[in-house]
C-alpha cells in the first residue's frame, strides 16, 4: 500500500482518487480470486502488481493522469494477447518443478528474516509472537498464526507501539478518470509495466502453483486478469496478476488437509479482498498505525512452514540440487535488472545452469 500511495502521488492524485484506486484493486482481486477458484476448483489467488507500483512511482512523475490510465489499459491489451495467444503458458511450461520451488523460497526467504531483524529493535514483542507461534504449532497448529496476530496486537498496545492517528469509518467511491493515449506514456510506462507484471508477478504466481502441484490452465487465468486491469484501469486498476505470496499460504497444508478444497482459501481471501476495498480509507489507516515489528515478523511466522516445503522439494532432486540452489541464491538477492526483479533472473539462471549441467552429464 505504501508502494500505491508513492505511485498515485508521483501523479497528482487526490485523496478520492486514492480511495479509487485502492477500490478498485481490492474488488478485481475479490471478484478474480473468487470467480476463478470457484471456476477452476483449485486455489487460484490474484493480487496488484507490487513490482508494477514500484515502477509506477519513478515513472508516473509529469504524465497526466489520462496518459497514465491509457497506458495502464495498453499494459492491459498486451496481457490479453499473451493469454489469447498461450504463448506466456507455453513459456511457462520449460520451468522444472525443483527451480520453481527454489525460486518460491528465494521470495519467501526475505519475509521470513524480517522475523529476526525487527527481533533485535522490538524484542520483547517479536520473541513473544514466536513463542506463541512455536506453543500454538505444538498445540492447536491450525490457529496458531491468529493466536500470534492476537498476542502481537495485544502487546502492541501495551508497549504503546501504535501510533496516535484517528481512525475514520469511511466509504471508498470510485472515480472515473477518462484515458488518453500518447506514444511517450505507452512506451514509458505501458511497456515497462506489461513487462515488469509477466516477469516479476505472473511468473512467480505459477512457479508457486506448479511448487503446490496445482496445475488450472494458465491462458485463460492470465486473459482474465488482462480483462479485469482493462475495465478497472480508469478507475485506478492499474494491474491485476497472479499472487505468489499469498498463493502460497493458500495453497499449504495449514489451507486443509483435503487438497480439493483448499479453493476455498483463496475464495475466503477474495471475500475479504472486497471488504477491504469497500472500507480502503479504513484499511490504510489501519496499517498505517501499527508499527512495522508486529506486521512483517508476523507475515515471516505464516510463512514459515511454506519456506521448509519449498527447500525440501527445491533440493529433493540429486542432479537439479545445484541449479536449485543458484536459483535460490539470485532470487534471494534482491537483484534487479533493467527494472525486472530477482524471481525472474533466478528463474533465467537456475534454467542455464540445468542446461548446462545437464549436457556436461551427457556428454560424460
Amino acid at each position: 500500500m505504501a508502494i500505491i500511495f508513492q505511485a498515485a502521488t508521483a501523479i497528482g492524485a487526490t485523496q478520492a482518487q486514492l480511495n479509487s484506486w485502492l477500490l478498485s484493486l481490492g474488488l478485481g482481486m475479490g471478484i478474480t480470486c473468487i470467480g476463478l477458484s470457484f471456476y477452476y476448483k483449485k486455489p487460484v489467488l490474484t493480487a496488484w502488481s507490487t513490482p508494477g507500483a514500484a515502477l509506477l512511482a519513478t515513472s508516473l512523475v509529469g504524465v497526466s493522469m489520462s496518459d497514465a490510465i491509457g497506458a495502464f489499459m495498453f499494459s492491459a491489451l498486451l496481457i490479453m494477447v499473451s493469454g489469447f495467444t498461450g504463448s506466456f503458458e507455453r513459456i511457462s511450461k520449460i520451468i522444472p518443478s525443483g527451480i520453481a520451488a527454489a525460486m518460491l523460497a528465494g521470495i519467501l526467504l526475505q519475509f521470513c528474516l524480517e522475523i529476526f531483524t525487527y527481533m533485535q529493535q522490538e524484542f520483547v514483542l517479536v520473541i513473544s509472537m514466536c513463542i506463541v507461534y512455536l506453543l500454538g504449532r505444538r498445540f492447536f497448529a491450525l490457529y496458531a498464526i491468529p493466536a500470534v496476530l492476537v498476542v502481537g496486537i495485544l502487546l502492541s498496545y501495551i508497549l504503546d507501539l501504535f501510533s496516535d492517528k484517528q481512525i475514520d469509518l469511511e466509504f471508498a467511491q470510485f472515480v472515473f478518470t477518462m484515458p488518453s493515449f500518447s506514444i511517450a506514456s505507452v512506451i514509458s510506462i505501458g511497456i515497462p509495466l506489461f513487462i515488469v507484471t509477466m516477469t516479476s508477478q505472473n511468473m512467480p504466481g505459477i512457479a508457486v502453483m506448479k511448487a503446490a502441484d496445482y496445475h488450472p490452465p494458465i491462458s485463460p487465468i492470465i486473459t482474465a486478469t488482462g480483462v479485469t486491469t482493462f475495465f478497472l484501469a480508469p478507475f485506478g486498476g492499474f494491474a491485476f496478476n497472479l499472487a505468489a505470496i499469498t498463493a502460497a499460504i493458500c495453497m499449504g497444508d495449514d489451507a486443509g488437509k483435503d487438497r480439493e478444497k483448499r479453493y476455498l482459501a483463496s475464495v475466503s481471501a477474495g471475500v475479504f479482498y472486497l471488504i477491504a476495498a469497500l472500507f480502503g480509507a479504513t484499511v490504510v489507516a489501519l496499517f498505517t498505525i501499527s508499527p512495522k515489528a508486529l506486521v512483517l515478523p508476523l507475515a515471516g511466522l505464516a510463512l514459515l512452514t511454506t519456506l521448509g516445503n519449498s527447500m525440501a522439494s527445491a533440493l529433493e532432486n540429486p542432479d537439479g540440487r545445484e541449479a536449485a540452489l543458484i536459483t535460490f541464491l539470485v532470487t534471494s538477492s534482491g537483484m534487479v535488472f533493467f527494472g525486472i526483479g530477482s524471481a525472474f533472473w533466478g528463474l533465467l539462471a537456475g534454467i542455464l545452469v540445468q542446461q548446462i549441467i545437464s549436457k556436461k552429464k551427457v556428454c560424460h
